[in-house]
């Protein structure tokens, strides 16, 4: 549920509304026995809460009816869930179930990989194909939180902090704010 909060959404804001969330509703079956309206307040901060609204009541009613109360562990079953898309369903599979099926690419993924040119393309399905070719897929669940806690403390988007980043010597993006290399065009945020 918090990931699907999450979209377009900071963690700092999820974090702060989930754990009232949880203590109000704290099973799935309490999402499930909501109308989307009921947890429209709950959620406002986060976002396009109604879109969200109606997502997390569908996914747990689809969790309820379809996959008896417990969240799917694999790909194809919890791609049917109402609002998990490919990002949702690789921080749950692979965070949760241990199960490495994908790369996240969340905000923070899509730019620190452009940025480093492992990737050129700006559609996440495309920078999980690119990052999945040249990770190893027991590190890949490992490889997305270590890519996004750097997104969050060092490589921030409108000012990172290219001093203190171990990755600097390795990195060619053209909006550097400090380098020791060479600078590449098309390295982009």
């Amino acid at each position: 549920m918090a990931t699907i909060l999450s979209a377009q959404a900071t963690d700092l804001r999820v974090n702060m509304v989930t754990p009232e969330l949880f203590k109000k509703y704290p099973t799935v079956e309490a999402f499930a026995a909501l109308k989307p309206e009921q947890l429209e307040p709950d959620i406002r901060s986060t976002g396009f809460f109604r879109n969200k609204s109606k997502s997390v009541v569908g996914a747990a009613k689809k969790i309820m009816s379809d996959f008896g109360g417990q969240v799917p562990d694999e790909m194809e079953k919890i791609l049917t869930l109402p609002g998990v898309a490919r990002k949702t369903a690789n921080v749950v599979l692979g965070t949760w179930f241990g199960k490495a099926e994908g790369v996240v690419v969340d905000t923070h993924v899509h730019r620190v990989s452009r940025r480093l040119e492992l990737t050129k393309h700006d559609d996440p399905k495309k920078i999980e194909q690119d990052l999945m070719k040249i990770i190893p897929r027991d590190r890949w669940t490992l490889f997305s939180h270590q890519i996004i806690w750097h997104g969050r403390k060092l490589c921030i988007a409108r000012s990172p902090k290219c001093a203190e980043c171990p990755l600097e010597n390795i990195c060619h993006a053209a909006d550097k704010t400090w380098t020791t290399v060479e600078i590449h065009k098309k390295a982009k945020p």
